[in-house]
């Protein structure tokens, strides 16, 4: 039963009622303010530091110190005076320590702004991750802020990691120099981080592309796009209270064919453990070169070396002749005519030969004039006789 007050109600009713006509927020301090809503109040803005909101300075002494890799050893020394200088403006103590290997920031008795040590720290933490000094000490200017965005445990594959990084980067750092520009931050890759430094606007866009590039959610080139969609949608006062999701294109991620791995064909379960595999001395005994003395079986091997070796000599002797050898030159064939067409053609020549023959003897008998034949045998036979007479 609930507790009941002096007018004879309820507590447990009443606080229903009461939660009833409140309304419910999420978190135990999350009630409406009446500064949020304030149209005169610029949320971003940040107020510059005033000496005289704390003119005791700091009652401890706190300090920061990070380590940095050896290929910047050399750089840090000569860049450490131009730090150290830029730290004594606002009363921080800095320290290189090269045996070590570190760098330490900490405040002073001059040390007014409290928050200074961790734009410090800051600076010290982007020196190590081969941001150039002069681009470093900005960070200690109350407007400027930095994130360090860890890529290194986002991609397990080294070979993809390193594909994603230069999609990052992009063909002569044009996709890096562009999102600078957008989002008007410094970024830096560097390694498995990427250092950048901005706004709070900036910085939050700046890590929402690194972190969809290196998880292969969005190419970097369509947030470029989204960007500049951006940029001119805010030109346009009477879109100011209005939803931009309709104005900007929506990318899909299409999945590309990858390669398919070629399954091995499972063989049939057997209860039996495979047979044991014959050790080496086994081998020896099967073959008999284990009772063989050390003398025999080096020269055993000496011999199978020169046999390997002869063969080898052989065959490069075969490869260096054969470049020598000449090719076999084509035996040309008539394609028309076979051999049954050949020995037809071979008998229609004699036959036409025959004839041609008989022809001719029948025309050279056709052709004789008999007085002629006649006068041609008289002249022949006082030939004769002449010759007789003599």
């Amino acid at each position: 039963m609930g507790n009941s007050d002096e007018n004879g109600f309820n507590s447990d009713e009443a606080e229903e009622a009461q939660l009833k006509t409140t309304k419910k927020h999420k978190g135990k301090h999350d009630k409406p303010k009446p500064w949020d809503d304030d149209p005169n109040i610029d949320h971003w803005k940040i107020d510059k530091f005033d000496p005289s909101w704390n003119e005791s300075g700091m009652l401890e002494v706190s300090s920061f110190s990070t380590l940095f890799p050896q290929y910047r050893e050399k750089y840090l020394q000569e860049a450490w005076p131009i730090v150290k200088s830029a730290l004594k403006e606002y009363g921080i103590s800095g320290e290189l320590n090269l045996v070590e290997g570190s760098m330490t920031v900490s405040t002073t008795r001059k040390t007014r702004d409290p928050y200074i040590i961790v734009k410090a720290r800051d600076l010290i933490k982007l020196l190590s991750r081969s941001v150039p000094a002069p681009q470093a000490i900005k960070i200690l200017n109350d407007e400027m802020q930095c994130d360090i965005i860890k890529i290194g445990n986002l991609v397990r594959n080294k070979e993809r990691f390193v594909k994603r990084r230069q999609h990052l980067v992009g063909p002569n750092s044009s996709t890096l120099k562009a999102l600078e520009i957008l989002t008007g931050c410094y970024i830096l890759v560097q390694g498995s981080t990427v250092a950048a430094m901005g706004s709070f606007r900036g910085l939050k866009q700046a890590r929402k592309i690194v972190e969809d590039c290196m998880l292969n959610k969005m190419h970097p080139v369509y947030h470029i796009k989204i960007l500049m969609l951006k940029k001119e949608l805010a030109k346009d006062p009477a879109l100011a209270d209005e939803n931009w999701d309709r104005f900007l294109p929506k990318f899909k991620k299409k999945n590309v064919k990858q390669k398919k791995v070629k399954s091995k064909e499972k063989k049939p379960y057997t209860p039996f453990p495979p047979p044991q595999q014959p050790s080496k001395i086994d081998v020896q005994l099967e073959s008999g070169e284990y009772f063989l003395s050390d003398q025999k079986k080096s020269a055993k091997k000496w011999q199978e070396k020169q046999e390997k070796q002869t063969e080898k000599t052989a065959e490069n002797k075969r490869k260096r002749e054969a470049a020598f050898v000449p090719p076999k030159e084509p035996i040309r064939q008539d394609i028309g005519t076979s051999n049954a067409e050949k020995n037809d053609v071979a008998a229609m020549a004699m036959s036409l030969k025959k004839k041609a023959k008989e022809f001719g003897k029948k025309k050279s008998m056709e052709n004789i004039d008999a007085e002629k034949y006649i006068a041609s045998g008289d002249q022949r036979s006082k030939k004769k006789s002449r010759h007789y007479e003599k």
